[in-house]
């Protein structure tokens, strides 16, 4: 055989040997990537249920700050009501 080792391609053989070879290659890389899509896949679900969580969290958190700043305005006019309150107490009144 002038070809080495392997016969010639012939229309007559139903799948040249290199061709053959191929297509297992070519269907070990498509399972792979299958098997990556998922394993990707997996990663972007979780990481989307961390992000919903998160916002969640956040928007919690937003709401106790509301509350918070509430109060704190609502502390800060007592204080003051209580300052002008004892101010007014211990101021002498004037004398006639």
């Amino acid at each position: 055989m002038c070809y080495g080792q392997q016969p010639p391609f012939s229309r007559n053989s139903p799948v040249p040997p290199r061709a053959a070879s191929q297509a297992t290659d070519n269907v070990a890389v498509v399972e792979s990537l299958r098997g990556r899509l998922a394993e990707t896949e997996a990663l972007l679900a979780r990481a989307r249920a961390r992000e919903a969580e998160l916002s969640r969290r956040l928007e919690e958190m937003k709401r106790f700050v509301s509350v918070m700043e509430i109060l704190e305005n609502y502390l800060k006019r007592r204080f003051l009501e209580q300052q002008q309150l004892v101010v007014r107490l211990f101021t002498p009144l004037p004398r006639k």
